[in-house]
């Protein structure tokens, strides 16, 4: 499968990338001489983000001046030879650079086009601009997090962009689909706000039976007690969520507290939190956190450390997994630490085969692959167009 890639900074960018990943040949289109936005995303090296080596492997780099005239044609060939094309540009500026769905399908008529957008191609927002962190607070989620005496803050990552590539990725594969069995053009329309909105299972419907607006609770979870982050006795945090009835009474067997058997239901012991959350936090605070967890997990108790990157790159799991891998940099012969590909499958396994390129490395190649004679290449290039 190819993905033509017109894409920028994480979402889109972060679809195709998984779409590489497990086999598919990606073609990104770049703008000459400043490439993706994410290349400058600091820190730097040697004038690169390090991020790049995430965003960009197994990509091939087009460098094309989408604001000139006789762009579109030649995006026109290159998603003629393309089954998806991932975009994220707002409708407007796709209307305007003549690169939009009905456009591209004249140069193959059973493309699939995958449009991650802030608000989505339809309703009165569609042509609104908007990144992750606008998407995280119009879909509800910053309005959710932090703690009740404190302000709205963001999540520790933007998770926006993060959910809505997998959800793009996702969609391109449903589409797919429905190409195959009917031999029509698809279109996904995805608002980046939409995969937040759908994630949080409880929200809408809470709000719509009870008429109560779900606020912060900080790390504490609504309908699960104890469910929080408590600090262990050597200074480290343990996430420790008793999320069924089983898990509450192994964790009272390992506490030693039979006399809280008594808040045998989930509704009993959330009315009961402050005496639960206490008596949990001051058994995690009598042990470190190592014992602690190898305790919990011998008696079959869900929990993990809140681990920082160092913590990450040191665990064994992560190694033996593949969550994390060591990539050797073609251009610069660096070996670096990045994550691998979620999930293992018995038929097939990711691939983490071509670092990020160069800005335009792929040009002439690409476009020659395309018929275009050599001269007609450099035509182009002493025009701008690439």
């Amino acid at each position: 499968m190819r993905v033509l890639d017109l894409s920028t900074v994480l979402a889109g960018p972060l679809a195709s990338s998984l779409l590489g990943e497990f086999g598919a040949e990606v073609i990104k289109v770049e703008q000459p001489g400043t490439g993706d936005p994410a290349r400058g995303y600091p820190p730097l090296e040697d004038g690169v983000s390090v991020g790049w080596a995430v965003v960009g492997r197994n990509k091939s780099s087009v460098t094309v001046d989408l604001h000139h005239p006789e762009a579109a044609a030649l995006v026109g060939r290159l998603a003629a030879t393309a089954d998806v094309v991932v975009t994220n540009f707002r409708p407007a500026t796709l209307r305007r650079f003549s690169i939009d769905f009905d456009d591209l399908v004249a140069y193959r008529p059973d493309l699939v086009m995958v449009h991650v957008s802030a608000f989505g191609r339809t309703g009165p927002y569609a042509d609104r601009p908007g990144f992750a962190r606008v998407a995280e607070a119009f879909a509800g989620l910053t309005h959710r997090t932090g703690f009740p005496d404190g302000p709205p803050v963001f999540a520790g990552y933007p998770v926006a962009d993060g959910v809505t590539g997998i959800y793009a990725a996702f969609a391109a594969m449903l589409a797919l689909r429905q190409r195959d069995r009917t031999g029509e053009p698809q279109l996904a329309d995805i608002g980046l706000y939409e995969p937040l909105l759908r994630m949080m299972e409880d929200f809408i419907v809470d709000y719509d039976v009870t008429g109560e607006v779900r606020g912060r609770q900080g790390n504490e979870n609504p309908h699960i007690s104890p469910n929080n982050l408590y600090r262990t006795g050597d200074g480290r945090w343990l996430a420790l969520p008793a999320s069924t009835e089983q898990m509450w009474r192994r964790l009272i067997t390992v506490m030693k507290a039979p006399d809280l058997a008594v808040h045998d239901s989930i509704s009993a012991r959330i009315e009961h939190r402050a005496e639960i959350e206490g008596r949990v936090a001051a058994f995690v605070a009598a042990h470190d956190l190592e014992s602690l967890t190898e305790l919990l997990a011998e008696a079959g108790v869900a929990c993990g450390p809140v681990n920082t990157a160092a913590d990450i790159c040191a665990d064994p799991h992560m190694r033996a997994r593949g969550s994390v891998v060591e990539v050797t940099d073609e251009h610069d012969g660096r070996t670096r630490l990045v994550q691998g590909s979620a999930g293992r499958f018995s038929g097939f396994e990711q691939r983490i085969d071509r670092g990020a390129p160069r800005l335009g490395e792929h040009t002439r190649a690409v476009l020659e692959d395309l018929g275009l004679a050599s001269t007609t290449i450099d035509d182009l290039a002493g025009r701008g167009v690439v």
